[in-house]
């Protein structure tokens, strides 16, 4: 050791030998690769002083481990072995070094149009699922592509306080301690849902680093923090001054459970089996055979009923519109029978009971006709005193109660199944009750008009535009938003009430301080104000993030300055009304500017069958499970190449399996390089590598044509690789290199690099493929970088390279040099490959038999063959000495295997070479008396009439198929077989 480390030059430093007796060596500084290396780079090679050949590495490399580490830089990263596979456990310390390096934050003083992409803020409650690894993934790539583009980039990262979500949570956990909410009282409560967010609310954030989130912790935001609570303050103030924040009873979704209202948007309706109740409805005044029949699936909300409507051309019940119908069971309580035209006849019985109170649909035309309502449940859906003999009882008892004394009072006509559509809290899963309450309301439709014309105006686009229909719809269509919840978690409502006086006389303000001004101004200074109990829908907050996260309304802030509006939204498309159009609204309004230009929104993740996943089916997978057994960059890979904009991605194992085979495909390729370049001791060597360079025509087109073949295409490559990433085409832009790497690179031009590295005398030829193997593999890392940073940057740390990181490497160059001839003259020289390995593998040529070839070329295809004919002949196992180019066929070529390969090349393999006659002759009887008996037994069946006529269809055609198949299989080895005979015959 002492003797090598003498010879060690300055700027190189040894360290311990590892467990393979390989030696570790930290450079500093290398020789400059492709003349465009600063001195500033580094790679750290194995021990190759007794590898047996001649100081270039042996091929037999799969078992050796290899050891590098990154650049000086000044914190670079630990040594590492490189194994036999990339060890998935590197992953967070490549992290870990990424963050502390500031790799994450963007450049503010570097020029160009910044690139932001604003964070769906996930549940603080949330654990990671494979909804957030989806997004983490794509937004990942967004976001490292352009940092690489040199455009200062900035992911905003946060977590949202998710009011209900949280609220349960916590109530929950008190429960099991024996503890109620109310017990504790308000703030006290919210004391404990701190706790319990400090504890446990970077539970998600630290999931997706793990999926490799390249966001800028530093500017990690809370829906509940200081600058996002003052935010909230003002944009609903702001509202409120503009006329269009107001309070009022309507009808909105409750949670009995949680006793809240909750949005439209957060209801879920599911199919479930339940019943359809038809009963008598009795005129008032008429005889026993005076009733309306009527239909319902709630029988329980009867005694909220304050009308019965029918169809106005409805002849059945002409004669009592007008008249007023008996509640049942309500005590004698009368209401009036309506025609309106709602009402279909062809429906039911045709005739509906109105309860506006506890039906949407009933509400809007009690509103529209002047109906009482009538309330009948109290917030935790049991019946009040309007329901009389029923008061107290939950909702679903007196269902079952109310049925059995319309049975009783003979009022009741029949029961029947039914499938119900039942509302359900998103949230909680409980069934929701329509019901009417004051709540606090955005106006919204003139915030919708602005955001329909952002669209129009192409100042918004959203990918895929298929769902710019859908958002016209949805805004075109909006209601107003409820926007206030009965929680104690949340951002409370800025509203006060005069203590003693009507609750219509409040004050909107910033703070309490602000509302005693304005209300002691009003009533004098001994005033009282009670801050309003609600608090605002967790949407309203999460609207405001693009542009709350960044200083707003400080207009003024230096990040708001900078880097607002962003650049792109990318979520789910099931929160395009949820978050999206509520954002634009928002943004506009109060920022004058579309907050970003860009919607990009992805699909569901289903499991391999195409099913969504549920803990109920059992086929929930679980990314951190995942990413133990296939690693990280397999997951994303798998997700970002499986779908296209708004499709749903269907995770199967098998193409983790794959995409984890990639991950050491990529490994394997990096170590063989590594093995295959000089030590930095070797300078002669270093400098011969360094003269190659592939930035010109000129210096494409003096490469050999593997070389110039392989250059092109990366080349052509980087060009649509780059257009893919520009028009988020990720799945295209992912298969691209996956093709390139593994069926271009790894299996094509790898394997005919070795004609050059290895026992070649040619420095020339050797430093040039040393060359070419470097400057593709390392475009290659840049370019999959986006999609799989983990193994990239191992292998780009170990690899001789420019700069520190690849995380902030520069992104390939566009518009290098193509050779056109060149890719044409290599594809026909793998078409040739490939026809002489298919002839081998049909006459079952053993693998390490090399066999003699007549190549018959144009003139023109002479030339690349002759170059090429080291590559030929190793790719397709030819023997060396006994491969003719020539013009015209051999002599013999009615005793060999023809190829035509393209216009002007062609093949002929004489048959003696690749098989012994007589043995192929024995095995090919063999073969045709099988398939002779096969054929004879199919067609004897065939020709009995009663299979035919008896047998299923399918059972037929497949027998016919069977014989047909055995036909032509005979008459190629008949064809075979006499070709063989006719050599045996003519041979001495």
């Amino acid at each position: 050791m002492a003797g090598l480390t003498s010879r060690l030059p300055l700027h190189c430093s040894p360290l311990p030998t590892s467990r393979n007796s390989l030696l570790l060596l930290r450079f500093r500084a290398l020789p400059p690769r492709f003349g465009r290396l600063p001195a500033a780079a580094g790679f750290v090679v194995g021990d190759r002083s007794s590898n047996g050949s001649g100081g270039r590495p042996s091929r037999c490399f799969s078992s050796r481990r290899v050891a590098f580490r990154a650049s000086a830089a000044s914190e670079s990263l630990p040594p590492v072995e490189l194994g036999k596979n990339f060890d998935f456990s590197s992953e967070e310390r490549l992290y870990n070094w990424w963050e502390a390096q500031g790799y994450f934050k963007p450049d503010v003083a570097a020029e160009g149009e910044p690139f932001v992409i604003p964070m769906p803020p996930p549940n603080v409650t949330g654990a990671l699922h494979m909804g957030h690894a989806m997004f983490v993934t794509l937004e990942d790539i967004m976001a490292r592509f352009w940092r690489m583009r040199g455009r200062p980039t900035l992911w905003v990262p946060g977590t949202d306080h998710a009011g209900i979500a949280t609220q349960l949570v916590v109530e929950k956990m008190l429960t099991a301690q024996g503890i109620k909410r109310t017990e504790l009282g308000r703030e006290a409560f919210v004391d404990k849902v701190w706790e319990w967010k400090e504890k446990y609310g970077g539970t998600i954030t630290n999931q997706m680093r793990r999926l490799g989130a390249s966001c800028d912790w530093s500017r990690e935001h809370f829906t509940l923090d200081d600058q996002l609570s003052g935010a909230v303050l003002e944009a609903f103030c702001r509202l409120h001054e503009k006329g269009l924040i107001y309070r009022g009873s309507y009808m909105v979704n409750w949670s009995p459970h949680l006793q809240t209202a909750v949005s439209d948007l957060e209801v879920e309706y599911s199919e479930e089996p339940g019943k359809l109740y038809y009963f008598k409805y009795p005129v008032a005044g008429g005889s026993s055979e005076d009733f309306l029949p009527v239909a319902t699936t709630r029988p329980e909300t009867l005694l909220g009923d304050t009308a019965v409507a029918v169809n106005p051309e409805d002849e059945r019940y002409k004669k009592y519109v007008g008249k007023m119908a008996i509640v049942p069971l309500s005590g004698g309580r009368e209401v009036p029978i309506i025609a309106d035209e709602y009402v279909d006849k062809e429906f039911g019985t045709g005739a509906l009971k109105i309860t506006p109170g506890h039906d949407p649909n009933d509400y809007a035309i009690g509103k529209k006709l002047g109906l009482p309502f009538i309330n009948i449940f109290n917030k935790d859906a049991t019946l009040n005193e309007n329901a009389g003999a029923y008061c107290g009882m939950d909702r679903f008892a007196a269902r079952t109660k109310l049925w059995e004394d319309l049975e009783k009072s003979g009022l009741a006509i029949k029961a029947e199944p039914y499938t119900l559509r039942v509302p359900r809290s998103q949230r909680g899963g409980e069934v929701v009750e329509p019901l009417v309450s004051k709540q606090w309301f955005v106006i919204m439709q003139p915030l919708a008009d602005k955001a329909l014309k952002a669209l129009d105006d192409g100042e918004l686009r959203i990918i895929p535009d298929r769902f710019e229909k859908i958002y016209n719809f949805w805004l075109s269509n909006i209601k107003d938003w409820c926007v206030s919840r009965q929680l104690w978690w949340g951002h409370r409502i800025p509203v006060w009430y005069v203590e003693g006086s009507d609750e219509a006389d409040y004050i909107v303000a910033r703070c309490e301080e602000d509302a005693y001004k304005t209300a002691r101004a009003k009533h004098g200074e001994d005033v009282k104000l009670i801050q309003e109990s609600d608090v605002l829908d967790t949407w309203f907050s999460s609207g405001l993030w693009p542009f709350s996260t960044l200083g707003w309304p400080n207009t003024s802030a230096d990040d708001y300055q900078r880097f607002y509006p962003t650049a792109v939204l990318e979520t789910g498309h099931d929160i395009l009304f949820f978050w999206v159009a509520r954002m634009i609204m928002m943004g506009i309004e109060f920022t004058g500017k579309v907050p970003f230009s860009t919607v990009y929104l992805h699909g569901l993740v289903r499991d391999a069958q195409g099913r969504k996943m549920s803990k109920s089916l059992g086929n929930v997978i679980d990314p951190l499970d995942t990413i133990k057994e296939y690693g990280t960059d397999a997951l994303r890979f798998t997700l970002a190449t499986g779908t296209t904009p708004g499709q749903d991605v269907n995770l199967s194992m098998e193409r983790l399996t794959s995409n984890k085979g990639f991950t050491n495909k990529l490994w394997n390729a990096g170590k063989f390089i590594l093995l295959n370049l000089p030590p930095s001791s070797d300078t002669s060597a270093w400098d011969h590598i360094r003269k190659h360079k592939f930035d010109t025509e000129a210096a494409v087109a003096s490469l050999p044509l593997s070389e110039r073949w392989v250059v092109s295409k990366l080349h052509e490559l980087v060009d649509s690789v780059t257009t893919d990433y520009e028009r988020f085409f990720f799945n295209e832009a992912g298969r691209a290199i996956y093709d390139f790497f593994w069926s271009d690179f790894a299996d094509w031009y790898i394997e005919a690099s070795k004609t050059r590295l290895y026992k070649n005398e040619d420095a020339t030829s050797l430093s040039r493929a040393q060359a070419v193997l470097s400057y593709v593999f390392e475009t290659v890392l840049r370019l999959l970088h986006p999609f799989m940073p983990f193994v990239t940057e191992e292998l780009w740390q170990g690899m001789p390279h420019e700069g520190v990181a690849l995380i902030v490497s520069p992104w390939p160059q566009c518009g290098c040099p193509k050779d056109s001839k060149a890719l044409q003259d290599f594809d026909n020289l793998q078409a040739l490959v490939r026809s002489i390995r298919n002839a081998r593998a049909e006459y079952s040529v053993e693998p390490a038999k090399r066999i003699s070839a007549y190549i018959v070329a144009s003139p023109v295809n002479q030339i690349f063959i002759e170059e090429e004919k080291a590559v030929l002949v190793s790719l397709s196992r030819l023997d060396p000495d006994s491969v003719n180019i020539v013009s015209s066929p051999p002599g013999e070529a009615d005793q060999a295997v023809h190829l035509i390969i393209a216009e002007g090349l062609e093949a002929y393999l004489p048959l003696a070479d690749m098989v012994d006659i007589g043995k192929e002759v024995e095995r090919l009887k063999k073969q045709a008396a099988k398939l002779q008996t096969d054929y004879d037994s199919s067609m004897k069946r065939l020709s009995s009439s009663k299979f035919v006529e008896k047998a299923p269809a399918a059972v037929v055609q497949g027998v016919k198929d069977q014989a047909k198949e055995a036909e032509e299989k005979l008459q190629i080895i008949n064809s075979r077989l006499e070709q063989l005979n006719s050599m045996a015959v003519s041979s001495p």
